[in-house]
């Protein structure tokens, strides 16, 4: 059955770069409805923006984005048809830095020359980022107007103690412009098969300074945001393959991770989460992105990295659930954050990102060999290793549990974040403190790979502590987490430190973590691949059987694409490798379902069946989503079984490729400072080939520990 190819949120177009984006409707226009607008640094400076030409607002016939920063449109102000010719167009040009600059040119193709009256009806709102995604205001400020006519200006002040916020929106080209108290009015002189051309600029001033709007140019502009894109753009590793799908959804994903980079000091090419609604710093998702993205290039999860690292907790702060040595969760700031309705402006409400940062620095001295970022890094990794140790394990049974402390903070503090997501087998949410089975894995995980680090550093028998500690908790994890009725382990414990006994696909990320002994790990793998937890499109994140499920909430039975890069090499890493196939199949056919091959944040989970041959996407899901993005490059990863060895110019790999992807060329892999090309191929009795070409490395091709051990046990 074929199926056409859907947008995610269809009636809205969005371009970004750094902290700021512009939403608009279909037709790239700011029509005062929620959540259209231009946001720079979190909060609406410009909520609605009319166009008139005459008096009239003229329709855009075409409108497309172009690159990340940029947006295109062409109306019709003339009669095309009519002779002599009086047909006219209007090019609306729109680029997003700092600021917002929007480019009018009228073209004609008229006999005649023309005088236009071009009127633009402006206003700000200054709501919050999260308030106009919601519909819903929390604050409400005074705000003041003010023309200058001389600079052909209009300065728009919000007031909302302790909060000050300004935007100026002036016109830049035109003969003198009025300003009536609504609209911004002035004349344009049109030639005879001609054009004229007038820029608007909208720039903030946040804090006292301006923040400059771009040029108008499509090239990348010369700002923190834009050579962050540059620069990913040069390094993303390229993809061949005579499977055009999975070639397809590769270049989208790599063009999404280059469209995302926040552009923030000292990590400019981190990500953001995705848009339009989380320009801002998440801890746990810059690092998850920019891990599951290796394959693709380093740069990314070494500014991960550095920006987590710049923004480690140094007090016990009860409304940020902040900690020394904890990690962020978020950091925004938009309105709601300034005035202290959130505690958003820096919020460590998250248990996940302390052990990815562990995990991660390992990962990243395995993929580059890059020493000189790891020592830089290792002072906040022991902080972050004493934070596990001393803060994390609430009641000291050697497992991770967490309680929101902030009134006004995030419930669920583990992956699976949302209020409800944690719930037992009777639908009822779990009572806190909760101890999340991922969490375990994490900390497992982090403990080993810190060591990695520390060892690298020098620091021996630091390392060889973490490794004790992990080897008592893997030793610890499976008596207490296993439910051998259900050939799966719990979601969590909960307070009273009974097992919530729900089927979930946490126990991917413990696959992935390699917390699950080798004897089980068939059985985990098969019951992840269930048809009550394998959707067709992917694993929910709750089984179908369960009384909580609904197949569209955001952590009760929804797919979560970024879920599948993790799992997938989780299932590479103990040699199951017909559910990698599945899985990776499933990933790669939603992708088709939607624009561009481009995996939304969060799909349904419907099953895949003749009743819906469309799962649809979760309601508001981010599309570009960086995780979405990323979890592309970990599944080939995972087809691949590649593992780098940076420091000894190693690369192991363990290729399997299934029938439907005979063959895969990978362009310009960096493993330390090599650089190679891969070329697999599959062979007709399933066995593949692997040839390189570029430096010299060695190639070995092996088998994980896990998978030997896993084949042994059957």
């Amino acid at each position: 059955m074929r199926v056409s190819e859907s947008r995610v949120r269809p009636d809205l177009l969005y371009v970004a770069s750094g902290w700021n984006v512009l939403v608009t409707d279909v037709h790239g226009r700011i029509a005062g409805v929620d959540p259209q607008g231009f946001f720079a640094e979190n909060t609406r400076v410009l909520s609605l923006e009319r166009i008139l030409v005459d008096g009239w607002e003229p329709t855009a016939f075409t409108t497309a984005s172009v690159g990340a920063h940029a947006q295109l449109s062409y109306a019709e102000i003339g009669d095309r048809e009519t002779l002599p010719a009086r047909a006219r167009y209007l090019m609306v040009e729109r680029f997003v830095g700092a600021g917002l600059r929007t480019r009018l040119t009228v073209l004609s193709y008229a006999t005649e020359p023309a005088r236009l009256t071009i009127g633009l009806e402006v206003a700000a709102d200054f709501a919050d980022s999260d308030e106009a995604e919601r519909g819903q205001r929390q604050q409400h400020g005074e705000i003041t107007t003010n023309w200058d006519g001389p600079r052909q200006e209009l300065r728009l002040d919000y007031r909302h103690p302790p909060l000050s916020r300004t935007v100026t929106i002036a016109v830049q080209g035109a003969g003198p412009a009025r300003w009536d108290g609504r609209i911004i009015e002035f004349d344009l002189s049109v030639p005879a098969r001609g054009s004229s051309t007038v820029d608007v600029v909208v720039e903030p001033i946040v804090d006292g300074v301006r923040r400059p709007a771009p040029p108008a140019t499509y090239e990348e502009p010369d700002d923190t945001a834009g050579q962050a894109r540059a620069r990913l753009r040069a390094e993303m590793t390229g993809l061949r393959s005579t499977n055009l799908g999975v070639a397809a959804t590769w270049r989208t994903a790599v063009a999404d991770l280059v469209r995302l980079p926040l552009g923030e000091p000292p990590g400019p090419t981190a990500p953001i989460a995705g848009l339009p609604i989380y320009q801002q710093i998440f801890g746990r998702d810059t690092l998850t992105v920019s891990w599951q993205a290796l394959l693709a290039g380093p740069t990314m999860l070494r500014d991960s990295l550095l920006l987590n690292a710049e923004h480690i907790g140094r007090h016990i702060d009860d409304w940020r659930d902040e900690e020394p040595g904890k990690l962020l969760h978020q950091a925004r700031r938009g309105p709601l954050s300034a005035l202290g309705i959130d505690p958003f402006t820096g919020y460590y409400g998250d248990w996940a990102t302390p052990p990815d940062f562990l995990v991660f620095l390992g990962q990243y001295l395995l993929w580059t060999g890059d020493m000189a970022t790891v020592r830089r890094l290792v002072p906040v990794a022991r902080l972050v290793a004493s934070w596990l140790e001393r803060y994390a394990d609430l009641d000291g049974d050697g497992f991770l549990e967490y309680h929101c402390r902030s009134g006004a903070g995030v419930k669920n503090q583990g992956w699976k974040d949302s209020d409800t997501a944690i719930v037992d087998e009777y639908g009822m949410v779990a009572p806190e403190p909760v101890a999340p089975s991922e969490l375990q894995a994490y900390h497992y995980a982090a403990l080993r790979h810190g060591a990695l680090a520390f060892a690298a550093a020098g620091d021996r028998a630091y390392a060889a502590e973490l490794i004790a500690r992990a080897a008592r908790l893997r030793r610890r994890f499976h008596p207490a987490y296993w439910m051998p009725d259900l050939g799966c382990y719990a979601l969590a414990l909960d307070g009273r430190k009974r097992q919530v006994r729900s089927v979930n696909s946490n126990d991917g990320h413990l696959l992935a973590a390699g917390i699950v002994p080798a004897r089980v790990a068939r059985t985990v793998a098969r019951r992840l691949l269930a048809p009550d937890m394998f959707s067709g499109w992917g694993i929910r994140t709750l089984s179908a059987d369960h009384p909580a499920y609904n197949p569209f909430s955001y952590h009760r039975g929804s797919v979560w694409p970024v879920e599948a890069g993790t799992i997938a090499v989780g299932l590479a890493r103990y040699g199951c490798w017909s559910q990698v196939h599945q899985l990776a199949e499933a990933t790669f056919a939603a992708a088709a379902l939607f624009e561009g091959h481009r995996l939304p944040e969060v799909i349904s989970g419907l099953p895949r069946d003749g009743r819906y041959p469309h799962p649809g996407a979760y309601p508001n899901a981010c599309s570009p989503q960086g995780w979405s993005a990323s979890a592309i490059v970990a599944v080939v990863q995972a087809l691949l079984g590649l593992r780098p060895a940076a420091p000894i110019r190693t690369i192991v790999v363990d290729p399997h490729l299934p029938e439907w992807l005979p063959d895969l060329t990978l362009e310009g892999v960096q493993v330390g400072r090599a650089v190679v090309d891969l070329d697999i191929r599959r062979r007709r009795d399933g066995r593949t080939t692997v040839r390189t070409r570029g430096d010299r490395i060695t190639v070995l091709r092996l088998p994980t520990v896990q998978s030997r051990l896993a084949a042994h046990h059957g």
